[in-house]
């Protein structure tokens, strides 16, 4: 005589990969926002030293002639990697307050971004930093 054994619903078999792929997308999910958040802060920090560096360019402009196009490529350099073409905005150096002493010179650099998960768009802007520094 064989036996034959029921499957009641208080078998604990497999209970684990069950909870395991109810809880793994969301954790996954969060995973991949703490990457996305990670990105967005490193693309962040190059575009506030690309304007530090432009600004810092900018001042010198006044001593040793450089252009807006030196002003622009100095933030490149700095931006890491960033294509910062056409996103350099400098005060124009035949502008008499960009070469007077005691003024200022502004320098905005603006980056824009889009953070994505799992290939669905979730949030799109601009980085923007803006640097001023006195002219002496």
């Amino acid at each position: 005589m064989t036996r034959r054994r029921r499957i009641g619903l208080h078998e604990e078999h497999g209970q684990a990969a069950v909870e395991f792929a109810l809880v793994a997308p969301i954790l996954i999910a969060l995973l991949l926002a703490i990457v996305q958040a990670g990105v967005a802060f490193n693309h962040y920090l190059a575009v506030t030293d690309a304007a530090r560096a432009a600004a810092r360019q900018a001042v010198e402009a006044r001593v040793g002639g450089v252009t807006v196009a030196d002003i622009q490529q100095a933030a490149q350099n700095a931006a890491g990697g960033l294509d910062l073409n056409g996103r350099v905005t400098v005060a124009d150096p035949s502008d008499p307050t960009f070469t007077h002493g005691g003024s200022t010179v502004t320098v905005t650099v603006v980056y824009p971004y889009s953070i994505s998960l799992l290939g669905l768009p979730i949030s799109s802007g601009d980085l923007q930093s803006t640097m001023t520094d006195r002219l002496e």
